[in-house]
């Protein structure tokens, strides 16, 4: 009775096994079904109608391109002075720093001018005693003339009393030359702005033992920045005065500077064998430091493309596309890309779009090929600014 027992509990456990194998796949495939489900609803929501307004497509159109040489260089004062000591004296006192602005005339360096005083003193008595010499010689001279006159002396004396008037008025002139000279060194004791500017560079302080040719400090007009480029040598062809340029300057990120080109040097440098071009800003817009790089382009030709704005593009690898909106959808647009306009900052499009295609101005990492596309017009703007092939479909 026992064994019969043990029989049936066996035989019952091997059914409820058998179940639960049979049970396995099933609820295997019910999970995968559920995933699929969910993944299909997934991409039902990534496909999901999108909401875009007009300010967030941008026309293709055609532009003006301008190319030519690359221009290198830095930004220089064309009015600068480099000021430098005329007389050796000592430094007593500078009286601007770097960086200060300074009028025409102003007084920036003073130098010890005991001993050019002493030489101007010496001088102006010089110049008294010889004034005081020729009046007597004068008046001998006059004596001698009247005694001519009544035959009471030779012609010999008048003649003698002559050369000592001359000689007196030798002495005054040269007297009067040293006197000049004693002035002038006096005056460049003291050093003065030449014009409107900027102390940029102070090279003295007192106390300092100034030599004549000792620089003392430099001045530069702000006001006069130029953009001394250089060009190569087999580019040199194309460039001529009047040209306009584009060009950064380091220290101003994002910002492009306007100007033309002024002069052309007619000899290319023997060791770099490159041409230096002489660019003058076109507009206000001036650095205020000198001494910056700056890179550009000189505009020696100007050609038609299309161009689209840097935003739009979208670069994978080597491929560069755009989202374009065509019958209402997204369709990905594959380019062939040109040069880009250092002006406007937009690229040209060689191939892949035409004049007129609707484009994504700021794309997403979201957007997929077939999305559809639901234009949503804003009442406050112009219903002109949005092509109507936009709102059509291309």
């Amino acid at each position: 009775m026992l064994r019969k027992t043990l029989l049936a509990l066996a035989v019952a456990s091997a059914l409820v096994a058998c179940g639960k194998s049979d049970k396995a796949p099933e609820a295997g495939k019910a999970s995968a079904s559920a995933t699929a489900d969910a993944k299909g609803k997934g991409d039902d929501k990534k496909l999901a109608t999108l909401q875009v307004a007009s300010e967030d497509l941008v026309t293709v159109e055609s532009n003006a391109l301008s190319s030519g040489p690359v221009i290198t260089g830095s930004i220089q004062p064309e009015r600068k002075a480099d000021l430098r000591a005329e007389v050796g004296a000592v430094v007593m006192q500078v009286l601007k720093e770097n960086g200060e602005a300074v009028k025409k005339g102003d007084l920036l360096v003073r130098l010890d001018d005991t001993a050019l005083r002493d030489n101007l003193a010496s001088a102006q008595e010089a110049v008294r005693a010889s004034t005081q010499s020729l009046d007597q010689a004068e008046r001998v001279l006059a004596r001698q003339k009247t005694l001519k006159a009544s035959g009471m002396v030779s012609s010999q004396v008048l003649e003698d009393a002559e050369v000592r008037r001359n000689n007196a008025q030798s002495d005054l002139s040269a007297a009067k030359a040293r006197l000049v000279a004693a002035n002038q060194q006096l005056t460049r004791t003291l050093v003065r702005a030449p014009f409107d500017g900027i102390v940029s560079e102070r090279k003295v302080s007192a106390g300092d033992t100034a030599q004549i040719g000792k620089e003392l400090v430099k001045v530069v007009d702000p006001a006069s920045m130029r953009f001394e480029g250089r060009v190569s040598a087999d580019s040199v062809g194309v460039v001529k005065a009047g040209q306009g340029v584009v060009f950064a300057i380091n220290g101003y990120p994002g910002q492009n500077f306007l100007g033309k080109v002024k002069r052309v040097d007619p000899a290319a440098n023997p060791v770099t064998r490159q041409v230096e071009v002489l660019v003058d800003f076109a507009d206000k817009n001036l650095p205020r430091v000198a001494g910056l790089f700056a890179e550009g382009r000189i505009e020696a030709e100007t050609t038609s493309a299309l161009m689209v704005p840097e935003s739009a593009l979208v670069k994978q690898g080597d491929t560069t596309y755009v989202w374009k909106i065509k019958d209402k959808a997204l369709a990905k647009a594959p380019l062939q890309m040109g040069a880009r306009d250092a002006r406007s900052g937009n690229w040209q499009v060689q191939t892949g779009l035409s004049k007129g295609d609707i484009v994504m101005r700021t794309p997403a990492s979201s957007f997929r090929d077939g999305q559809k596309v639901d234009l949503q017009m804003n009442k406050a703007v112009a219903s002109a600014s949005v092509p109507a092939d936009a709102v059509k479909g291309n």
